[in-house]
């Protein structure tokens, strides 16, 4: 116990990495150890209150009309800048018709919002809703970032073992990028878990191998894809660099504070 009070976010790592690769000897991945650990480490160290505090991240959807057309928005947009760029390079447009129809993608989002086994559900309250709260407490949005990053990234490396999920080793390098978009819409939304958790059921609502492209289409679209959330990374930097440099926890006191109400 001493040692979790001092360390909260090295056991919050250990735990959340251990309790999801537990799984993999019997070729599953159990993408809740994120959110398990982080409900685990805060009653251990804050009790029934951090328990609360935390609670309310999760749940905190007012934020305004504009931040939801952000997060469904814009990995949308992402997908269809990397799907439309493979099509420049040659990939058949025929590909779209292997979607499913509009209302079993709506399913999938849904399912993927409110089943804790899910990616979404599974990682964002421990991601966001504790690591990276306790890591902007003293280093800015950009040094969280580049410490949380990395961290995520790698627990990810197991699925590009897992025949069932055979992620592109490149994906690895679009985790790192998309953390700086939850990142930002964290922090944007007075510290919404509720709205990553959103933003991440989209982003993997359609899956880049529902498009059924084939040989070096196939190949290509990874890279597009990760080339895309480089992009966005690299924009928000240079566009919001005053908000990723904000010190002396003043991102950690807009968590806590009441998110301004859209514009009409």
């Amino acid at each position: 116990m001493s040692v979790i009070r001092r360390h909260p976010l090295a056991a919050f790592f250990v735990l959340a990495i251990a309790l999801t690769w537990s799984l993999v000897p019997i070729g599953s991945f159990a993408a809740f150890g994120p959110a398990v650990a982080a409900v685990v480490i805060t009653v251990l160290i804050d009790g029934r209150a951090g328990l609360r505090s935390w609670g309310r991240r999760i749940v905190r959807w007012r934020v305004g009309w504009r931040w939801y057309i952000v997060a469904v928005g814009l990995p949308l947009t992402v997908l269809t800048a990397a799907v439309g760029l493979n099509f420049g390079f040659g990939a058949p447009v025929s590909a779209v018709d292997q979607l499913d129809p509009w209302y079993s993608l709506l399913l999938v989002f849904a399912l993927r919002l409110i089943v804790p086994l899910f990616a979404p559900l599974g990682e964002e309250p421990g991601w966001r809703g504790f690591a990276l709260v306790r890591l902007q407490a003293a280093r800015t949005p950009l040094q969280a970032t580049l410490i949380l990053a990395p961290v995520v990234a790698l627990w990810h490396v197991p699925l590009i073992f897992l025949a069932s999920e055979n992620l592109a080793p490149i994906l690895l390098v679009a985790t790192i990028a998309v953390t700086f978009f939850y990142t930002w819409l964290f922090n944007r939304t007075g510290g919404s878990v509720f709205m990553t958790i959103v933003a991440h059921a989209v982003e993997g609502t359609i899956t880049l191998g529902a498009f059924g492209f084939v040989g070096a289409d196939e190949s290509r679209l990874p890279w597009l894809y990760t080339a895309a959330w480089c992009a966005v990374a690299v924009g928000l930097l240079v566009f919001d660099w005053g908000f990723w440099n904000a010190r002396e926890g003043a991102s950690v006191k807009r968590l806590h504070a009441k998110p301004a109400p859209a514009a009409a």
